[in-house]
Parts: C-alpha cells; sequence; structure tokens
C-alpha cells in the first residue's frame, strides 16, 4: 500500500468577478488516501465538503489560496482540471450536469479517448457498457440517451458510477453520491462501487456525505468529521456511530 493522494494544509475560496475578497472556506484541511483505501469526509451544510471535492479537482469556481495536494508523489496544486482527469483522478457529481444533443456512449468515447488515448470503436464500448448496466440496473438503450436529461436522480448517480467504472481511475472522489436517492438506489449504486473495487482493488476513494447509510453499505476504512473547513476528528466506523449519537455541535470549537 502507497501513498495515492494528500492535501496539505489546503486553504481554498470561491473565486468572484467583483472587488471583495471572499474568505476561504478550507481552512487547513489535511488529508492522505492511500492506494486501496475508502475515506468518508461527513460534516453539516456549509462546511466545505463540495468546495474540497470541486478545489481537488481544480473546478475553475475555486482556488487554493495555501497549502498542496500531492497525487502519486507529485505536486497537482497548479494542475488544470483535464490533466488532473488524465492522470487519473475522477469526480462524480452530487449535481450531474445535463448536456443536450450529446448521447451518453458520445460522451463516454470522448472521455476515454482523453483518460486513456485510445479510440475505442462505439461497438466495443456499447459492449463493455452493456455489462455495467446491468450491474446497476439500467436499461440497454440508456447509452443513447442525451446525458442526464430527463435522469431521475438514481439514473443520474448510477450513470457517474458507471463512467467511474469504464474510465478506470486510480482516485475518485464521490460528491454526495447518495443525495436524493431512495433506498433501493442507494443499495444499486453502493453495490456498483463495491463491484468497481473488486475489479480495481488498487482504487482509492474518497466519499462525501451527510448519511450514515451509505457508510453502513460500503464500510469504509476511514471516517472523518469535518468543520469549518478542516477535519476536525478521524477514526474508523465507530466515529459515524458517535456522531449519530453526538450531532455536529459536539465537534465545533
Amino acid at each position: 500500500m502507497s501513498e495515492l493522494f494528500r492535501a496539505t494544509d489546503l486553504h481554498a475560496r470561491p473565486v468572484t468577478d467583483d472587488d471583495a475578497t471572499p474568505e476561504d472556506i478550507l481552512r487547513g484541511l489535511s488529508l492522505t488516501v492511500n492506494t486501496g483505501e475508502v475515506h468518508a469526509i461527513m460534516g453539516p451544510n456549509g462546511c466545505g465538503k463540495s468546495t474540497l471535492a470541486s478545489t481537488l479537482l481544480a473546478s475553475p469556481e475555486y482556488e487554493v489560496t495555501s497549502g498542496d495536494i500531492f497525487y502519486k508523489g507529485e505536486n497537482i496544486t497548479d494542475w488544470t482540471t483535464d490533466v488532473r482527469a488524465k492522470a487519473g483522478m475522477f469526480l462524480a457529481f452530487q449535481y450531474p450536469q445535463e448536456i443536450a444533443g450529446v448521447s451518453v456512449i458520445q460522451f463516454l468515447r470522448q472521455a476515454l479517448s482523453a483518460r486513456k488515448g485510445i479510440d475505442l470503436s462505439v461497438l466495443e464500448l456499447r459492449l463493455s457498457a452493456m455489462d455495467w448496466m446491468k450491474r446497476l440496473g439500467m436499461d440497454s438503450s440508456f447509452v443513447d440517451r442525451y446525458l442526464n436529461e430527463g435522469f431521475s436522480g438514481g439514473e443520474k448517480k448510477r450513470n457517474e458510477i458507471m463512467q467511474m467504472a469504464l474510465l478506470e481511475p486510480d482516485f475518485a472522489v464521490l460528491d454526495e453520491t447518495d443525495s436524493g436517492l431512495d433506498i433501493d438506489a442507494l443499495r444499486i449504486v453502493a453495490k456498483g462501487i463495491r463491484e468497481v473495487r473488486v475489479d480495481r482493488p488498487e482504487l482509492g476513494i474518497l466519499l462525501i456525505t451527510h448519511y450514515q447509510r451509505l457508510l453502513d453499505e460500503l464500510q469504509p476504512d476511514f471516517v472523518h468529521i469535518m468543520v469549518d473547513g478542516r477535519i476536525v476528528k478521524s477514526g474508523g466506523m465507530e466515529v459515524a456511530a458517535e456522531l449519530e449519537q453526538n450531532g455536529y455541535e459536539a465537534y465545533r470549537s
């Protein structure tokens, strides 16, 4: 097991067009994820969880004001989103965007071409996708629909997991993959994540969630509590149980 990802004393804030300088949302966050590990981050609304996800994938909406991000031993703090994605970093969005006129299969083909430098035929990709659509309880015609257009919440999240499976990243950030899912859809998505891990045991996952039910399904190696832009407590599943009992107020300074 080796270090895959590390954030060191990370500070980040929104990028704005006006003259006012916004306050940092991430305020000294440090975290290390080794190969094959699943880390879960839990925290109240507004604590910076989604800011962290966006910052790790270099969203232009946020800027790092201090601290560093390392990936596979390299300092990637200044790397752009596309470079990070090609290097094997993946983000499953909390609210996946609709892209009219672009089918799921077309999107996957372009993404795979950029990620791996190979130009799969639509037929080859369709065959690979069919296996995952079956595993995720999706109709075989799903890949011919426009990306996220008219998708239910469960379909959007299952599509994100299928993308993760086919793109074969080395480090995946799953931003509230369980939001908006009923218990049956949650179990399907969790099963898909488990099956991706079986196929790719070296995959490191950073799971951002509000709810213990997803943790119960995935049993992460580490659980971190995030409050006011930093991690205030880390441990195993006992931390989630403690949080369930005490709430977030117990961890505010």
